[in-house]
């Protein structure tokens, strides 16, 4: 809070694991009340100054930050693993995307221009440009303890707004290290500040008077919430939510290179990513042979504690996420589907207690079944079959989520017809997990988002600022009486 690490002055605490041993490695402080009105009055304090701040002293941050996050990769994946369980290789990935927005808002100078208008009218002319909302709450989930918190501040606070991070309670070290380099980067006091909470944290920040626009990524039914407490109380909301994201296989498609896409957007970071491949449509005659190929790969992947040089899987995030996952695969089993790879007894020797769940592939699933309509946050595929594109088109445009999906096949006219007629806000072609770049906008249609606006490029800086359209006459002194009652249009 404003620059400097509190305990601040609640009681309540919460601990914090190592999903690898389930062993508890820390106790996190919660805020209270009293906390949250310190961190968003020091919020609205520097917003008074600091969206006044010129472009080029704002981008020297910006730049600064990026280099310090660059050098401390190393130090953020290590927290990252310690606390989420994804192999370092892929924390140090999701740091890399974060870099990639940071580098995107240092170009905020250009963002920013606005438009001009010459002699609109005679002697009028009108011009256009963009100011900052004010005081930022980004509430952002666990499995991205670092990427997600980058897709929002360094675009808010380039644009000239303040930024209060409200991080997982579960892994919640990473963003302490970001708050400190932000502070070494240079940006003043109550710019950036991390408050730590539950639910009544959060339901303070989207309530408080003086928090002018909230950034949300998690579950669908929060993402909801979310939109609805905060805009009922005037804010601006951006609120993005889950995902039951669908590949389908064409029989044209390279089966060995759908499998090996299939699988590590399937089980990479255990699936527990809103861009996860969960569902594999397999379209025709290719559904034995890409079920047999899938499920090579689901039985090689090496599940292993993040920290192991090898590990392509860690843990998932709490027992309680396991046990649930459990449930919707027997579920499935049960129903009748079929069981290819079963991962759900899958432990790691030596860490018994750390929660494991190893790749998982269901055949023959049914539309009806939890496995299919439950977003399972797990290393589980679940493959439907289908007998041709427009069914499997069909299929994806019924489900209530809309987030991402991806098509295989070497078939342009398919894939053109794919990609237009799908109710889905990003989609890979031959690319399994289609998160856009950062000079793009990341987000999804239907019960992926809510609010009109995606996070990062473009429309995250036009979500974090409002517009200004100014109409100008400077008439000369001797010809200042020239006022009428009708609107100048020649």
């Amino acid at each position: 809070l404003n620059g400097e690490e509190t305990n601040g002055v609640g009681e309540r605490t919460q601990p914090v694991f190592n999903p690898a041993t389930g062993e508890q490695t820390g106790e996190l402080r919660l805020a209270d009340a009293a906390d949250l009105e310190t961190a968003v009055a020091n919020a609205r304090k520097a917003a008074e100054t600091w969206g006044d701040i010129s472009l080029a002293k704002r981008t020297a941050v910006l730049f600064k930050f990026r280099e310090l996050v660059a050098a401390h990769v190393d130090d953020l994946a290590a927290l990252v693993t310690a606390e989420h369980g994804k192999v370092l290789s892929d924390a140090k990935g999701e740091i890399g995307r974060g870099l990639e927005v940071i580098e995107f808002a240092c170009g905020i100078p250009q963002l920013l221009k606005g438009a001009y208008s010459d002699q609109a009218s005679t002697g009028i002319d009108v011009f256009s440009y963009r100011q900052p909302v004010g005081v930022v709450a980004g509430i952002t989930p666990f499995n991205f303890p670092v990427m997600v918190p980058l897709w929002m501040a360094p675009v808010a606070i380039a644009t000239g707004n303040t930024f209060i991070l409200k991080p997982s309670e579960r892994d919640p070290s990473a963003s302490m290290l970001l708050a400190r380099l932000w502070a070494e980067a240079g940006l003043p006091e109550g710019v950036f500040q991390v408050l730590h909470g539950g639910k009544e944290t959060v339901d303070g920040l989207l309530r408080h008077p003086d928090v002018d626009a909230v950034s949300f990524v998690g579950s669908t039914p929060i993402a909801k919430y979310v939109h609805e407490t905060a805009t009922a109380h005037g804010k601006r909301v951006q609120a993005l939510g889950g995902a039951k994201n669908h590949a389908i296989i064409l029989p044209d498609a390279d089966l060995d290179n759908a499998a090996d896409h299939l699988s590590a957007a399937a089980f990479g970071s255990a699936g527990e990513r809103c861009m996860a491949i969960s569902v594999a449509v397999a379209v025709g005659d290719v559904a034995d042979a890409l079920v047999g190929k899938v499920a090579e790969r689901a039985e090689a992947v090496k599940v292993a504690e993040g920290t192991d040089p090898g590990a392509e899987m860690g843990p998932v995030i709490t027992a309680a996420s396991k046990e649930r996952m459990k449930n919707i695969v027997t579920s499935a089993a049960e129903a009748g589907a079929d069981l290819i790879v079963d991962g759900r007894e899958f432990t790691v020797p030596g860490k018994e207690d750390g929660f494991w769940f190893g790749p998982t592939v269901i055949d023959n699933v049914a539309t009806d079944m939890d496995a299919y309509t439950e977003e399972i946050f797990g290393p589980v595929l679940g493959v439907v079959r289908v007998e041709t594109v427009e069914e499997a088109i069909e299929l994806i445009n019924s489900n209530p989520y809309g987030n991402g999906t991806a098509i295989f096949t070497s078939s342009g006219s398919n894939a053109r017809k794919f990609h237009r007629g799908v109710h889905v806000g990003m989609i890979g072609v031959n690319v399994p997990i289609p998160v856009p770049v950062a000079y793009h906008s990341f987000g999804g249609w239907k019960s992926s988002l809510f609010g009109d606006k995606h996070i990062y490029g473009e429309e995250g800086v036009s979500f974090y600022t409002r517009g200004k359209v100014v109409t100008q006459r400077w008439p000369e002194p001797t010809h200042a009486s020239g006022a009428t009652y009708n609107f100048p249009s020649n």
